[in-house]
């Protein structure tokens, strides 16, 4: 491998399957498409594209490679200045900074860990929690509010909804909007168990 290309560093905040399917796309890239990972970063650098899912798109579109790889690929060939996987401390600084977002993230986190085996991740649009996978996830919005993203059907609660356009996991099959960190009362502390219990 090129002194200027290295893989990223290992994610944090994944379980271990996660970890390990994680450590599978690395290792099948040169098998799979018969190009070295250094090989497939000078592709990804010819990309004319500048934004992230563009240049996804682009490879996809001229090379087949897909969603995966694509990602994989473009972390090397295009490294965040901050806030990778690995940097989950301050791409969680970086997000949380409205106070009354935080709480909500707080009271999430505190009842989302009550629950065995949990490992909570931090992404760059959202906090994600999972046992074998991730069962929730927690973004912040606009005005002190936050969206939480639950591995259960929208029909489980009357307040949830379909997502769309989410960028978690697509296991996260209906959401909720927090409107404060009290919102996390005992009603959704059982949606957290039952998304978990999927997991």
């Amino acid at each position: 491998m090129a002194a200027d290309t290295k893989p990223p560093a290992p994610p944090s905040g994944l379980s271990p399957r996660q970890q390990k399917w994680f450590a599978s796309v690395q290792a099948s890239l040169e098998r799979d498409t018969g190009r070295t990972l250094d090989e497939w970063v000078a592709i990804a650098r010819t990309c004319p594209e500048t934004k992230h899912r563009a240049r996804a798109a682009w490879l996809k579109a001229n090379y087949g490679l897909l969603q995966n790889r694509a990602m994989h690929v473009l972390s090397v060939a295009f490294p965040p200045e901050t806030g990778g996987w690995a940097e989950g401390d301050t791409l969680r600084d970086a997000l949380w900074t409205d106070p009354a977002s935080r709480a909500i993230l707080e009271a999430v986190q505190a009842a989302a860990t009550a629950l065995p085996d949990v490992v909570m991740g931090q992404r760059k649009q959202f906090t994600a929690f999972s046992r074998e996978f991730q069962f929730v996830s927690v973004k912040p919005l606009k005005g002190g509010k936050a969206s939480l993203g639950l591995a259960v059907a929208p029909d489980a609660d009357p307040r949830l909804e379909v997502p769309k356009n989410e960028a978690w996991s697509e296991r996260l099959k209906s959401k909720m909007l927090l409107e404060n960190a009290g919102a996390v009362d005992a009603s959704v502390k059982a949606l957290l168990k039952a998304a978990w219990e999927r997991s």
